[in-house]
């Protein structure tokens, strides 16, 4: 007896000592969505699809090992390449694209703050799959869940995140698809706020919508989303980014994988380089390198095809415009704030800009008021319309003032 209660003395032991990291030692948090050992993901010198060949200037040659991808720039909105891009298809953990959305606007509208703490409830601390392993009453910042749901796709912290802002996961994916409703995503349907149901769909259109709203309104996003690893606990929770172009890809600033088996392996890459930034959606691929590797191949396209170039408007063309029955008799246009225009690199030292001013405006003329634009052209082609706005307002004469500017015009001796 006493050399059976020995040996489970001994079994108890070892046990606890598996189960319970040391306190010394960093408790590794990685990827669930993939297989590839910890030790692999962290000394790994160059991936299949990082050793691939750079896709030539040439949409033809694009390889996308996918159901669905689309390439899109962030300034404009404009697609520069698709494929099946409107299917709905389940997504997974890019999903999460839309919970770091709507948190961010949070945070940038007041409502939330990076310091806040969020205290996890036992349904959030059970969500499983990707996780930082929450405790049920366990409290964590703000800045820390967002960390947490950016580098290492934790469901726990987006729950958190969820319930603290809305008070229940549920009113939270009710804000999602508001959201995504709002941002034209018509083929968009959330039932969850991390991705773990395959019930909800997305088309790699509608993430590509998203992603243009989170990278392009809200920059602070990418203090998470370009971190390769981080730690949680005071060092005692080390994060490795499930996003390995953010270690491998030039100019890389996020942004969300997802894997399950029915979405398979997904990915919603954002890069920039030289003023040009690009989303790539890939979605259905089946290995984690066709992700990687058709995400790249996206990227290289667009960096290989396309740039940004800032038309200049010369001060010298903006006249002012003549305003009828107003209490001044011009307005002067404002220039444009300087905004990058996509153009094909080959046209690139061919773009001209032209000023189109209205010959006359009707008072009242508002501050603010469109009276002209700035019309940007290469080979002919017009690439984009930059409006001119008025720098005041001008009031519209009433009868008093009419009759005393024409009194003023007749002593002056101009109205016989």
């Amino acid at each position: 007896m006493k050399r059976v209660g020995m040996m489970g003395l001994a079994l108890l032991i070892i046990l606890t000592c598996w189960v319970t990291p040391a306190a010394a030692e960093p408790f590794w948090i990685t990827d669930a969505e993939t297989d590839q050992p910890l030790a692999e993901q962290l000394t790994e010198d160059t991936p299949p699809w990082e050793e691939a060949e750079a896709t030539a200037a040439d949409p033809s040659a694009l390889q996308v090992n996918a159901a669905s991808a689309i390439l899109m720039e962030c300034g404009s909105g404009q697609t520069l390449f698709e494929q099946n891009a409107h299917q709905p298809l389940p997504i997974a953990s890019v999903t999460k694209v839309m919970t770091l959305l709507l948190v961010m606007e949070a945070i940038d509208d007041g409502r939330l703050r990076y310091d806040d703490m969020v205290t996890c409830s036992a349904r959030a601390a059970s969500m499983g799959g990707s996780q930082i392993w929450l405790k049920e009453n366990e409290r964590m910042s703000v800045e820390d869940l967002l960390n947490a749901a950016a580098i290492v796709s934790a469901n726990d912290a987006c729950a958190a995140l969820a319930e603290h802002l809305s008070g229940t996961i549920e009113a939270f994916v009710a804000a999602m698809n508001e959201r995504a409703a709002a941002l034209g995503a018509t083929e968009t349907c959330f039932v969850d706020c991390s991705g773990l149901s395959d019930d909800g769909r997305s088309s790699a259109y509608d993430i590509a919508l998203m992603s243009r709203e989170l990278i392009g309104k809200h920059p602070d996003i990418q203090r998470f989303t370009t971190v390769w690893m981080d730690s949680l606990r005071d060092g005692q929770s080390e994060l490795v980014n499930t996003n390995k172009l953010i270690r491998f890809y030039s100019g890389a600033t996020g942004l969300k994988t997802g894997t399950t088996s029915a979405a398979h392996c997904c990915l919603a890459a954002t890069a920039e380089r030289e003023g040009l930034s690009l989303i790539a959606v890939v979605l259905g691929s089946p290995t984690t390198n066709d992700r990687f590797g058709g995400a790249r191949s996206l990227l290289d396209f667009g960096f290989a095809n396309y740039a940004v170039v800032m038309p200049s408007v010369d001060e010298a063309d903006l006249l002012p415009v003549r305003v009828l029955h107003g209490t001044k008799e011009t307005v002067t246009p404002v220039p444009p704030t300087p905004e990058g225009v996509l153009v094909e690199k080959a046209q690139s030292g061919r773009v001209e800009t032209r000023v189109e001013m209205a010959p006359d405006v009707e008072a009242p003329v508002e501050a603010g008021q469109v009276i002209g634009e700035a019309v940007v052209t290469a080979d002919g082609a017009t690439l984009a319309r930059i409006p001119l706005i008025a720098a005041a307002a001008v009031e519209r004469l009433d009868f008093w003032r009419a009759l005393w500017r024409m009194w003023g015009a007749v002593t002056a001796g101009q109205i016989a």
